[in-house]
């Protein structure tokens, strides 16, 4: 481990004691890893989107140096948050241009097996949004997984540290995961 991780593991820690961690430490800790985060997910949409990267590191930054009631599990778990942030961020900023209902025109959104999923359209990140809702709903884990390893680009490895769960646990729920997502994100699940 890093000086750098080191320093904001203990900062963290001392943050898990109900005080909000400060600011002036923290931005030059974590800004670089929150600015890529972004850029991984700004690079998924339109290339007009006008939400820019900048942005969404300050807004998601202020979210959680805002959190007080987070007990701070160390590095990977403040970037699992801070990608669950950006996320909801992002959906948040697409339904904002995107007020139409989606429904009947809803069309097949193509999951890669690298994690890519293609979000270039609202109506995209939207339906991502919303399977993982549903999922989560079924299996509350499951859609903390499809969270933690597209939105937050986490490794197997990383996500079962956040969940505190096996490797091999996370990687068999990935698999049916996997499975499920592409049926509910293609035409075959728009009947369900």
């Amino acid at each position: 481990m890093d000086d750098k991780s080191a320093e904001l593991n203990e900062l963290l820690a001392s943050a898990s004691t109900g005080k909000r961690p400060d600011a002036e430490q923290l931005m030059p800790l974590v800004y670089d890893d929150l600015r890529q985060l972004a850029s991984n997910y700004l690079r998924r949409e339109n290339p007009g989107h006008t939400l820019q990267s900048t942005a969404l590191v300050n807004e998601a930054f202020l979210k959680l140096i805002d959190q007080t009631r987070v007990n701070w599990q160390g590095r990977t778990h403040f970037f699992a948050v801070g990608a669950e942030i950006m996320r909801r961020i992002l959906v948040d900023h697409a339904r904002t241009k995107q007020r139409q209902k989606r429904g009947g025109d809803r069309q097949r959104i193509e999951l890669h097996d690298d994690l890519r999923i293609s979000t270039q359209r609202d109506e995209d990140l939207l339906a991502v949004d919303e399977a993982i809702a549903k999922l989560s709903e079924r299996d509350p884990r499951q859609g903390k997984i499809v969270e933690l390893r597209f939105f937050g680009g986490l490794t197997v490895a990383e996500v079962a540290e956040v969940l505190g769960v096996s490797k091999r646990t996370v990687e068999a729920e990935w698999t049916m995961i996997r499975a499920w997502l592409r049926r509910e994100l293609s035409d075959e699940g728009s009947d369900d």
